[in-house]
């Protein structure tokens, strides 16, 4: 949450410094007049005045600067793309001289060598070199930090679902949030949809070069709507609830109709809040001292939606429902970390045909997946993670999805926690439960990956 009332306090000062500022500078020009006249008690009266006015306000600046830099300190918090992180004061930043605007500049790059091979004897030695991600961020507040927002933009063409839709949609995120207090905001526009938990931590936020196709076969991604956020506290453990009516086709839809997509979410965390928003980041860098624990879980209605996914995926012809549940948990203690995930998603009839002069056959995808990963941070920024998914296609798929498991280990350095990290990950794909090496339509893969951000 944005801590409006800590950062009220803190502007107050600035502002207050400001002003006073130039009272001194005022006053001290009506001094230097007396200097060509003969010295009266009256000068003598006001520079004392003066003087003690400085002392004052200087011990005033100290006690601002004091509480603003132990405050920013206080908040270094995760990049979150949920909210407007206005309190992590990174980047290239700029504030009007009157307090009324501010803005926080930000990049991030993912640059991507992977390899992946087939046993099949034909699709063999699969090389993929290219700019996975790169995106240009703005976050600040307008005449008040009550009044929020947040610009995300995508430059690279796997990052604007140009090849499901056939527009280049580089908008990522374009949303304003009002806080109305400490514990309750809401947002208006386009933004990340309360889903599961790994597809709301940022894609800068994850030890693993991907999400888990758990993530990728059944997220509901991002939508344009209204988001209600809660935050409600029974003794020392925090309870997040979250709720969004969405048009239900995703960031690239023009118009739609009244088939609206309804997501709600609660989050429960007994052992205390995590450091730093930390159950909204893989991996546990921030070592936490005591044991932290996120329970999440949520469910998602899309009335006849027009996409292949929902939000994502190929426009088809008949639209259709999609109704998706998730559970999550993720606990971090001492350098370790351990998270979960459970998808399912139910629709009557997943077979569809994408619209166009020529029609193709499709389907949603219709079954559960689970996905668990852990990791541990060793010395000097090293970390070693595994992560094993299972994907359970539905029955009536079972002639054109297969049942898939995979097995992948990573090495992450951290440099500058995930604004500047080298990842190096491997993994084993298993198709129909067969994990011998001999299987045709198993594979080998592998993936080394920088991020660099600020």
């Amino acid at each position: 949450m944005v801590k409006c009332k800590k950062q009220y306090i803190s502007t107050y000062y600035i502002d207050s410094l400001f002003y006073k500022t130039h009272y001194i500078r005022g006053q001290t020009n009506t001094l230097v007049n007396f200097r060509n006249r003969k010295k009266t008690n009256r000068a003598c009266e006001l520079l004392k005045q003066i003087i003690y006015y400085m002392k004052l306000k200087a011990s005033f600046l100290f006690l601002g600067l004091c509480i603003t830099f132990g405050f920013l300190q206080e908040t270094k918090a995760q990049e979150r793309d949920d909210r407007a992180t206005i309190l992590n004061f990174k980047g290239i930043q700029y504030t009007s001289p009157d307090s009324l605007f501010y803005t926080n500049f930000r990049f991030r790059m993912q640059n991507r060598l992977k390899f992946n091979n087939v046993l099949d004897g034909t699709s063999n030695n699969s090389v993929e070199a290219r700019i996975r991600r790169l995106r240009l961020r703005m976050d600040g507040y307008i005449y008040s930090p009550k009044i929020s927002y947040s610009v995300q933009l995508a430059f690279t063409r796997g990052d604007q679902d140009f090849d499901d839709t056939g527009v280049a949609n580089i908008v990522r995120d374009a949303v304003i949030f009002y806080n109305f207090t400490d514990d309750f905001y809401v947002s208006f526009g386009q933004n990340k949809l309360p889903g599961n938990r790994q597809r709301v931590t940022s894609s800068g936020s994850q030890q693993f070069a991907e999400r888990s196709i758990v993530n990728s076969n059944f997220n509901i991604d991002r939508d344009f709507g209204l988001t209600l956020h809660y935050t409600k506290r029974l003794g020392n453990m925090p309870i997040n609830a979250k709720a969004a009516i969405s048009t239900g086709e995703g960031r690239v839809a023009v118009t739609t109709d009244d088939g609206f997509a309804y997501t709600g979410r609660l989050e429960f965390l007994p052992l205390g809040d995590f450091k730093n928003d930390g159950d909204y980041s893989e991996g546990d860098l921030e070592f936490e001292e005591t044991p932290k624990l996120s329970i999440g879980g949520g469910y998602s209605y899309n009335d006849r939606t027009t996409r292949q996914g929902g939000q994502t995926g190929k426009f088809v012809a008949n639209p259709f429902t999609l109704k998706t549940t998730f559970l999550d948990a993720i606990f971090k203690y001492r350098g370790f970390a351990y998270q979960a995930e459970y998808m399912r998603r139910d629709v009557d009839d997943p077979f569809n045909k994408t619209i166009g002069d020529k029609p193709e056959d499709i389907h949603a995808m219709k079954g559960w997946g689970l996905n668990q990963q852990s990791s541990y941070l060793l010395n000097k920024g090293y970390e070693i993670a595994g992560r094993y998914t299972y994907i359970k296609p539905h029955e009536q798929l079972k002639a054109v999805e297969a049942q898939l498991d995979i097995i992948e280990l990573g090495l992450t350095k951290y440099m500058k926690a995930h604004r500047l990290k080298f990842q190096l990950n491997a993994n084993y794909t298993v198709k129909e439960g067969d994990f011998s090496n001999n299987h045709s339509r198993n594979a080998w893969g592998g993936t080394f990956q920088i991020e660099l951000g600020i």
